[in-house]
């Protein structure tokens, strides 16, 4: 029972490394959360223009 735990144990470090390595490899298109959440969406955020005056 052990060593059936540790081989699968094994395999899902092994399987999440990859998908970290792959992640890390691709070019980055700069769409997506991370223009929103960085400097591109802070007029507008969840499709609402904020206003300038209240």
């Amino acid at each position: 029972m052990s060593t059936l735990f540790y081989l699968f144990l094994g395999l899902i470090v092994v399987v999440a490394f990859l998908l970290i390595v792959v992640v890390m490899v691709q070019n980055p298109k700069g769409g997506g959360l991370s223009s929103s959440f960085g400097g591109g969406g802070t007029q507008q955020l969840g499709g609402v223009k904020k206003q300038e005056t209240f």
